[in-house]
């Protein structure tokens, strides 16, 4: 059986390549539909190489930003398993770098670096990122909200549908682990329960580690480390919003520009959901389309501020993550492969 395991991964991982490639061409062909590829290629030439370089302090701050969140949300000051802050900071630039590949490999990625490197149990780390996702779900939504409103404009349905039902995962999951981080008895019956249901649960001794899981919650029950959470979230979005807003700046826009980044950073964000794609390629133009519509723009216009929104994100994910590899003596591919093997244990518990 295990070794049917291992025969069929990478099957499996060229068949999720393949559905990658499929459907970030179809987004693609659905966001330059009707654009005029050379007023795309002409604004990408002509836009304003000085706004373009302050995009990618954007960038980089948003990165330092959510390391210090992160740091926070992992342990408190007095923690014997608080990482250096410089270690969590190249830890979350490989991520993003990792997030980049077919198989978007950034989160679970980051939770290895972490615990090898750094000694902080895994599923602390794991449940850590998992709050900090439904955080930022949170900031997302709020982020859209806010662009609408100030557009005034009526976003399509899917958008809506879509933008509510991250809401009410963001909203009931992080109530949830309030209430198990607030009462770690009950959270201990639960896993117990579930133990006694589930076979392969008991076979990876997740009561043993709910302990770990409980440390990454504590963050949501101690007011001043989710206060922590909260300024920093909000300073990494602005930071991200600093980075469209400068995009804008650099391609003349004359429309709404704070609505713009409102809109393109929160829809960019949704479309990242998207489960397969290569780096995201198709659905986050689509997105910023979508924003540009709102505000007014022409699609050329929005389709070469998405362009070069993603690639400005892309290539500084690369540069920082290379980096951050090189800083921690990482090799992307051992890191890649430490990632399967633990994808492939899992399988096989």
């Amino acid at each position: 059986m295990k070794g049917c395991l291992l025969n069929t991964a990478p099957r499996r991982r060229i068949i999720f390549l393949i559905a990658s490639v499929i459907v970030s061409a179809a987004f693609l062909w659905l966001a330059l539909r009707g654009v005029p590829l050379a007023e795309v290629w002409d604004g990408i030439r002509q836009a304003n190489p000085l706004w373009i370089g302050l995009s990618f302090v954007g960038v980089f701050l948003s990165a330092i930003t959510r390391a210090v969140r992160w740091r926070g949300l992992i342990s408190d000051r007095t923690s014997a398993q608080r990482p250096p802050l410089i270690g969590v900071l190249h830890t979350y630039n490989i991520a993003m770098l990792l997030n980049l590949l077919p198989l978007r490999a950034g989160e679970l990625g980051r939770t290895v670096v972490l615990t090898t490197r750094f000694g902080v149990p895994l599923f602390t780390t794991a449940t850590s990122v998992v709050v900090e996702r439904l955080i930022d779900l949170v900031m997302v939504v709020l982020l859209l909200a806010v662009g609408l409103s100030r557009a005034g404009a009526s976003a399509p349905d899917f958008v809506v549908q879509g933008a509510t039902i991250f809401a009410v995962i963001a909203f009931v999951g992080l109530a949830m682990l309030i209430v198990l981080a607030r009462y770690p008895s009950l959270a201990h019956r639960i896993t117990a329960w579930l133990e006694d249901q589930l076979l392969l649960l008991r076979r990876i001794h997740l009561s043993k580690r709910l302990d770990d899981v409980l440390t990454g919650l504590q963050s949501l029950t101690h007011p001043a480390r989710l206060a922590h959470a909260i300024v920093w979230s909000l300073l990494s979005w602005a930071a991200s919003l600093f980075t469209f807003w400068c995009l804008e700046m650099a391609l003349t826009v004359t429309a709404d520009t704070l609505a713009g980044s409102f809109l393109g950073v929160s829809l960019a964000s949704l479309s990242i959901a998207v489960p397969v794609s290569v780096a995201s390629i198709g659905p986050f133009e689509s997105a910023v389309r979508i924003a540009g519509d709102l505000i007014g723009l022409t699609p050329a216009l929005a389709i070469t501020l998405g362009f070069l929104f993603h690639g400005v994100a892309a290539l500084g994910y690369i540069a920082f993550g290379i980096i951050s590899l090189l800083a921690l003596g990482v090799s992307l591919s051992d890191l890649m492969r430490t990632s399967s093997n633990r994808d492939q244990s899992n399988a096989d518990a």
